[in-house]
């Protein structure tokens, strides 16, 4: 029996290298022919551009290996110049193009007529507001589809020094006690002819006396958020009427030099590119209340007297961390920034964020946001994993990403026990999308240099006119005139902004 056994084995090794020996004659190579084997593994290849992000999709892509171990995330951190370009190039020509890509909304429609974005699978079951902020819907929809997943978001709001609020609350309180007991005690002495107040303090240990009456930090907590404003109306009485430590320099100041910060002016009332910012048929720049809202911005100059020549957002959030600033206007980055120099020990101070006040109230505002997304590339032969990859980065209900990025998710559900952030995703949710129509692609340099203008004194009403007329010359490929429209009542518009 043993000797079959050997005789067997003896005669299977032979064919075995006889088999090896014909192959190779062949010009292959056994170990070389993956053919040869069974491919258990699915690569997913995720490119991306910024370097912060690198932590968390490397932990991302640990995550789900162990969750679905066929299917492998190779993140892949690519230059930002033409990125999309390289994208397309790599997609057409390399075999290790990105199967996944995050790129911003705004470059949404070109990836989607390039064929590099996929449209979303289910889009209309997934993409609910009990998930997601509407802005974050609108980010991601393209002519009525679904063609990316919102992953996180920028945005701007309000963002003031608390400490400063609370400094100035606890000063009123203690000022409006002395005043009622300086008045009680008067009308004792009226009375009785005795200062009956004297008797209803509290003698200490160390000789002081302390008012029966307490400011609790419930009731400065209270005070501080009615004073935070409602629209810059509010900010102006507020100036005027502020005791400012010798360090302030300004009450309100921010970067109006840079679109982003200054598009609340006329977020409310300029549309374009419709709800998705999509349709060039829907774009509504020059109207009576954009003009009235830069009519307005121009009045600011007068109340905070910002050098546009020499202002830039970075001395700004500079200044206002060193208390320079009571009130600014900021996106998320300020949070980091903050944690930083209070870590660093170069600010002293407690600061908040706060919905982004209307101007006047007659005249809302609303701010601007950028999304960045995941997009499932058209050329990818995994669509199906693609998409589950894609699924999974942006169902992740921790606070991972801003932990290992400072990015706040474009999402709800995320505790991150932090009001700010909380405050910044409420603003996100009602803000306009960068829009995605190619045709306007130049209309933020457009409107830079016109809010520039008009801040400088130039008229807004014909300002904003010509901006008009040359994004619907690129939109409709012809001359294009506007029909100049009525200035508003100036007047009307000034005691809106100065009115208690």
């Amino acid at each position: 029996m043993r000797l079959k056994v050997r005789i067997f084995s003896v005669i299977l090794i032979a064919c075995t290298v006889a088999g090896a020996f014909v192959y190779a004659r062949s010009g292959q190579s056994i170990f070389e022919n993956r053919s040869l084997f069974t491919k258990t593994k699915t690569t997913v290849r995720l490119w991306y551009t910024d370097e912060a992000l690198t932590s968390y999709l490397q932990s991302k892509a640990v995550s789900y290996a162990k969750v679905n171990p066929n299917v492998r995330i190779e993140p892949v951190l690519v230059s930002g110049l033409e990125y999309l370009e390289a994208i397309n190039k790599a997609s057409l020509t390399d075999d290790n193009y990105p199967d996944l890509f995050i790129i911003t909304n705004d470059s949404l429609e070109k990836a989607y007529l390039a064929g590099l974005a996929m449209e979303v699978t289910g889009g209309e079951e997934y993409f609910t507001e009990d998930m997601f902020p509407r802005a974050a819907i609108n980010s991601v929809m393209y002519d009525n589809r679904y063609i990316a997943y919102p992953m996180y978001f920028e945005t701007s709001s309000l963002v003031y020094n608390k400490t400063y609020l609370e400094d100035m609350a606890r000063d009123k309180m203690q000022a409006e006690i002395e005043l009622m007991e300086g008045e009680q005690a008067q009308a004792d002495i009226d009375e009785n002819g005795v200062d009956e107040t004297e008797e209803e303090s509290v003698d200490t240990e160390d000789g002081s006396d302390t008012a029966v009456t307490e400011i609790t930090d419930e009731a400065i907590q209270e005070m501080v958020r009615e004073t935070i404003p409602s629209t810059i109306s509010d900010i102006l009485s507020f100036a005027q009427s502020y005791n400012a430590p010798d360090q302030v320099e300004a009450v309100f100041k921010w970067d109006v030099t840079d679109i982003f910060y200054n598009y609340f002016v006329v977020g409310s009332y300029m549309d374009v590119g419709g709800m998705a910012g999509d349709n060039v048929n829907l774009i509504d720049i020059y109207n009576t209340d954009t003009i009235s809202c830069m009519k307005i911005y121009q009045q600011l100059n007068q109340f905070f007297a910002i050098e546009a020549a020499t202002t830039n957002y970075d001395t700004i959030v500079d200044d206002f961390l060193s208390g320079k600033i009571v009130f600014t206007v900021a996106t998320t980055d300020i949070l980091s920034r903050i944690k930083e120099a209070k870590a660093a020990g170069e600010s002293e101070y407690e600061f908040a964020v706060a919905d982004m006040p209307g101007l006047t109230p007659q005249f809302d505002t609303r701010t601007m946001s950028v999304t960045n997304c995941l997009v499932v590339n058209g050329y990818t032969e995994h669509p199906t994993q693609t998409n589950a990859v894609a699924r999974y980065i942006c169902n992740d209900n921790t606070d991972e990403l801003y932990l290992n990025s400072g990015k706040i998710a474009a999402r709800y559900g995320i505790k991150y026990n932090n009001e700010d952030i909380d405050n910044f995703i409420d603003v996100y949710n009602s803000s306009v999308p960068m829009p995605k129509t190619i045709e306007t692609s130049n209309l933020w340099m457009e409107l830079e240099i016109a809010f520039t203008k008009i801040w400088n004194g130039a008229d807004a009403n014909a300002t904003l006119k010509e901006v008009s007329e040359n994004i619907m010359t690129q939109v409709t490929g012809e001359s294009y005139t506007e029909d100049t429209l009525p200035d508003p009542n100036d007047e009307a518009i000034i005691s809106g902004l100065t009115e208690d």
